[in-house]
């Protein structure tokens, strides 16, 4: 029992530094109402499922120790086969729980849809009926971010902000590969997919700077995928617009080719102006000169389709593994793979920023076979091996 005691006094002395490990859990000490109310969610649901595992672990803990081996003025009856009033207690307490975390499940399911559109700045104020949302257009790069503001005609990469307390509707989606935009401080997370639009509704709280990220891998330079998420006042949130549009440059459809070109580590950007109709054209995956649009596609297919004359169509849909080899539009950037160019997957050279990693040297025949899938012994290109050519031999 004594060692038990101290065994029970040397983990309390862990505790404080347990504790310390969470001063920055920003999940926790969100920024935002939707991150807030997010929060809340976790603790509810914590505690009520802590209400069914810490008394089993106390009573496993107890049995164990009351009717141990050596203890023998503990209580023994082989016949205890029932009690009711155990059952009632083993029965009763999770389904209550079960019951409890489904109601709030479905609630806060609804509540925090992020296409729903908010109701309340927080929890003690409305939205005043005189306010008007920012708009932000997000798209996810290999492997930097692009923010549209359509009401202000600027874009910037790397780097957004928001008036707080004012409603942000964001429309999201990616140029090749999907991506989870996420700021842990604003609101949970939201997957950017290509060719698809997805929302999110969000409102900060407090001023600061605040970190974003993806949080779903996406390649070479995922890890580099970050931005920060600046939380103003309308005074500051002015500046810094003004600021853009007298630092930043043209946003063009050239210059965004040039942008989606994977790299990495990218540096902040500022674009004063913004060609019309720029995101449309990423979200129906048709920046390129050429290309059809999904729009176009999905008119098409409504109409009852092409006909034969789909046929002449087929140069505008090559473009998904075809686009950025094209002579007209130079080479391919560096460690670019489907659907950014023809260059197969496991490509061997890294995308710009990303450091090439070390690769072991090949035998000959493990190089005849990546190189050309040949069977060993065979020549890349020639006819096959004997043993393949045998009567009754099976072909892949």
């Amino acid at each position: 029992m004594q060692s038990l005691s101290k065994f029970v006094g040397r983990l309390f002395l862990f505790l404080p530094a347990l504790a310390l490990t969470g001063c920055n859990m920003v999940v926790m000490s969100p920024s935002g109402d939707i991150a807030a109310q997010q929060r809340d969610l976790i603790v509810v649901s914590t505690v009520l499922m802590l209400l069914i595992i810490v008394p089993v672990i106390i009573l496993t803990l107890f049995f164990a120790w009351r009717y141990r081996h050596s203890n023998e003025s503990a209580p023994y009856d082989p016949e205890w086969h029932h009690s009711t009033r155990l059952e009632v207690v083993i029965w009763s307490a999770p389904l209550a729980i079960i019951i409890a975390l489904g109601a709030v499940t479905w609630i806060s399911t609804h509540k925090l849809d992020p296409y729903r559109p908010l109701d309340r700045l927080d929890a003690e104020r409305a939205i005043p009926a005189e306010t008007k949302p920012l708009t932000v257009e997000v798209v996810a790069l290999d492997w930097k971010w692009l923010f549209f503001y359509p009401d202000y005609g600027i874009a910037t990469v790397n780097e957004m902000a928001a008036p707080v307390d004012v409603p942000i509707n964001f429309k999201i989606t990616a140029s090749s590969v999907m991506n989870s935009f996420y700021v842990p401080a604003l609101a949970g997370m939201i997957y950017a997919m290509p060719g698809m639009q997805t929302k999110l509704h969000a409102v900060i709280n407090k001023e600061g700077a605040y970190d974003g990220l993806s949080s779903n891998y996406s390649g070479d330079g995922f890890s580099h995928m970050r931005f920060k998420f600046h939380g103003l006042q309308q005074a500051g949130f002015d500046q810094w617009v003004a600021r853009v549009k007298t630092q930043g440059t043209a946003l063009s459809r050239d210059a965004y080719l040039k942008l989606e070109k994977p790299s990495a580590k990218e540096p902040v950007r500022y674009f004063a102006s913004v060609e019309d109709g720029l995101f449309n054209a990423i979200l129906n995956m048709c920046a390129r000169p050429g290309q059809m649009c999904m729009s176009e596609m999905m008119h098409i297919d409504m109409a009852g389709g092409g006909g034969t004359e789909s046929h002449d169509s087929r140069s505008r849909l090559e473009y998904d593994n075809r686009h950025a080899g094209e002579v007209s539009h130079g080479a391919a950037s560096p460690g670019a793979t489907f659907p950014a160019t023809g260059n197969p997957a496991r490509s061997p050279e890294p995308a710009e920023g990303v450091d090439a990693p070390h690769q072991p040297s090949q035998t000959p025949i493990q190089q005849d076979m990546h190189e050309g899938h040949t069977t060993p012994g065979s020549a890349p290109g020639g006819p096959a091996a004997p043993q393949m050519n045998q009567p009754g031999a099976t072909q892949p």
